[in-house]
């Protein structure tokens, strides 16, 4: 379904606005970069700090929604990942998800964040399941959304050409291109025009360096892997109708994190701003039974 240039133009400027309650900060952190996030921090209670990971289309503007429903209850804060906003790319120019999981451990050093509970959607998944199985002591539970499996365990062929199809995608299309013909895939039949906008800002606007360096990440990351080595807690969700990290694929990572899935109804892959209340609810449900209080 088309939406007329001017009607494009009203959601955009709507959304703008709401984010706007949300503006971008940046932290400088050890090893000489930049970070670039936004965060709600008004619970003034002792509940830990809730950490967003975004998809490798999207961004930290992605979590508004959450922001509006969770932040009076704990401080939520979300990532633009290295290369993304104005977030420092990593130095590989095909990186592993270690790489990131080594940037996420300094900014949540630079906030003073000891312990968290992390939230990882499709790509932010992968680094999510890397930081969890190197830094387990410093999580409170680990939430993985749509995740991303990655193809590090597949045939090098295979590795291969899934890399190949993407980057010849971004350099046809670009980021505007990707947003225009790609941002409907992200979601349900059943999505709201707002939502199929808010999916397209967030993916025009990526930056193409830092799309490539995560489409080498995804190329080279095994999920499964990392959760093996994890004993923490995990739960994983997935929206019934996402035709990205399938129902069918993301029980095979539940299995490998040795829990059971839990499957959204009438939800595409973007579902936390598709539906926004069933996956605020997940979020909110997995905070309170992993433990409200900060380490000592």
């Amino acid at each position: 379904m088309s939406v007329a240039p001017s009607a494009n133009a009203d959601q955009h400027a709507a959304l703008e606005a709401r984010l706007a309650g949300y503006p971008a900060q940046q932290s400088s952190l050890a090893s000489q970069r930049v970070l670039s996030y936004r965060e709600v921090d008004r619970a003034g209670n002792d509940a830990l700090p809730l950490v967003l990971l975004h998809g490798i289309g999207s961004g930290a503007a992605s979590w508004v929604q959450q922001f509006d429903a969770l932040g009076a209850s704990r401080r939520v804060l979300a990532w633009d990942a290295p290369g993304y906003g104005a977030s420092t790319p990593v130095a590989a120019l095909s990186p592993a998800a270690r790489d990131y999981a080594a940037v996420l451990k300094e900014w949540l050093d630079a906030l003073g964040i000891e312990r968290c509970v992390l939230v990882g959607h499709s790509l932010g998944a992968i680094v999510a399941g890397a930081f969890a199985a190197a830094n387990p002591g410093r999580l409170a539970g680990l939430l993985l959304l749509s995740p991303a499996g990655g193809y590090g365990a597949a045939p090098a062929e295979v590795r291969d050409a899934k890399r190949a199809q993407r980057l010849a995608m971004l350099a046809e299309l670009g980021p505007q291109g990707l947003a225009e013909k790609r941002s409907a895939n992200m979601l349900s039949a059943n999505a709201s025009d707002e939502a199929r906008a808010w999916v397209r800002w967030n993916m025009s606007r990526v930056i193409p360096h830092g799309y490539a360096q995560a489409t080498h990440l995804l190329a080279n990351a095994d999920l499964a892997s990392d959760l093996a080595r994890y004993d923490g807690r995990v739960d994983v969700a997935v929206g019934g109708d996402d035709t990205i990290t399938t129902p069918a694929a993301c029980e095979k990572i539940a299995q490998a994190a040795r829990t059971r899935l839990q499957v959204v109804p009438r939800a595409g892959h973007a579902g936390y701003i598709e539906a926004p209340a069933a996956y605020t609810a997940i979020i909110d449900t997995f905070c309170r039974a992993s433990g409200g209080q900060r380490s000592q």
